[in-house]
């Protein structure tokens, strides 16, 4: 591999290696040394990266408070504390939307579906705007403080930045604010379409973030909410099954999926070398 400090690829590995089984390497032409993970995030963690990007994934997908990871991992040979699981998901979760991101560039279809739900933050309601494409595949989410025409505007121009084209229609509720932020973020082209019962499927969709922060009971601050909503949008998407509306795979293929998925983010994510 090459050199982290020179990038030259003149580095010969190691007979010895680091506590927790990297390989170590020694650069020919800056006389360095370092391991696998010097020059990544994960560097001088206590941990083993697929260690802590499970950590990461529990939390963020399943029903799990802080200290239910932590007891989980225990059970397994692995101690620390539920604030150490809390200080994983702040540093790595952001690093896991960018590549997440970054890989479904392009992918959203042309004909997007866009409402807001509400959240619990410090015991305020504020508002998770959300898209997704005709067969369900999602666009973007963005949570905001207030719902109003600023809100609508940041929301379409993040969306466009993820997606990276613009769409040929918009479905939205009746919000005052959607049709004039369509305008400017977009163009006059973007047909726009105002029905609450066209939105169903968008609705059903809410269901995914309500019932994982549903036991959380709210967030503590704006900042970790938007957070965590943004990632477990963004993994949600990545292991689900189906990319195609009314596309049928049997349980057996849900699990192949599943599980060449959960492989191909740890290669993305550089817990595996």
């Amino acid at each position: 591999m090459n050199c982290p400090h020179c990038l030259s690829p003149s580095t010969k590995e190691q007979r010895q290696k680091t506590i927790l089984g990297y390989r170590i390497f020694r650069c020919s032409a800056c006389k360095h040394l370092f391991n696998e993970r010097t020059g990544t995030p994960f560097n001088y963690l206590e941990y083993p990266t697929d260690i802590v990007l499970l950590v990461v994934l529990w939390r963020l997908r399943y029903k799990l408070s802080l200290r239910d990871v932590a007891e989980m991992f225990l059970a397994r040979g692995w101690t620390f504390t539920h604030e150490a699981v809390r200080d994983w998901e702040a540093r790595f979760a952001p690093l896991l939307v960018d590549q997440l991101r970054r890989k479904r560039r392009g992918q959203a279809g042309i004909s997007w579906y866009v409402d807001e739900t509400y959240i619990k933050v410090c015991g305020k309601w504020c508002y998770l705007y959300r898209a997704i494409d005709h067969d369900g595949n999602l666009v973007d989410s963005r949570l905001s403080e207030k719902r109003d025409m600023d809100a609508a505007q940041q929301f379409f121009k993040q969306a466009l930045a993820v997606v990276g084209h613009a769409p040929e229609q918009v479905t939205t509720d009746g919000h005052r604010s959607y049709p004039r932020a369509i305008r400017e973020t977009m163009s006059n082209d973007v047909q726009h379409r105002t029905n609450t019962y066209l939105n169903n499927r968008l609705e059903q969709d809410h269901r995914g973030i309500k019932q994982r922060y549903y036991p959380m009971r709210g967030f503590g601050n704006f900042q970790a909410a938007a957070r965590f909503c943004r990632a477990f949008d963004e993994l949600r998407h990545y292991f689900r099954p189906r990319s195609t509306k009314g596309e049928t795979i049997s349980l057996a293929q849900q699990r192949l999926l599943f599980l060449d998925r959960f492989l191909a983010l740890q290669v993305l994510m550089g817990a595996v070398s």
